[in-house]
């Protein structure tokens, strides 16, 4: 089995209002704010609303996401979550595939 290279990805993506505002919804219940915490060894976090597609790896993405998010990779007051699939159900959407989210960590 051999590994394709691929140069370039498009990680753009749109989503409807509504699927939007459902997702949004999750991402921010106090439910999953708790979650989140929990592995955060009990920080409170807030949801930033940045969304990102997940990227393959490559020279020019390193970190697997686009380029303009990876300052929240290393940053300490910053988190990086996989959006649940049963959020993406929940809120309808189905392309792209995976998101993530970006929480910031409140002092």
């Amino acid at each position: 089995m051999s590994l394709r290279i691929i140069e370039n990805f498009d990680s753009s993506f749109t989503l409807d209002p509504e699927a939007k505002a459902t997702l949004f919804s999750l991402l921010q219940s106090e439910v999953f704010l708790d979650q989140v915490s929990q592995q955060l060894n009990g920080v409170p976090v807030e949801f930033t609303e940045f969304l990102f597609q997940p990227v393959p790896y490559s020279a020019g993405t390193p970190k697997g996401m686009p380029p303009e998010f990876e300052k929240y990779h290393d940053s300490q007051e910053h988190a990086i979550v996989n959006v649940p699939p049963n959020f993406m159900f929940k809120a309808k959407i189905f392309k792209p595939s995976r998101l993530c989210a970006i929480y910031r960590k409140i002092k």
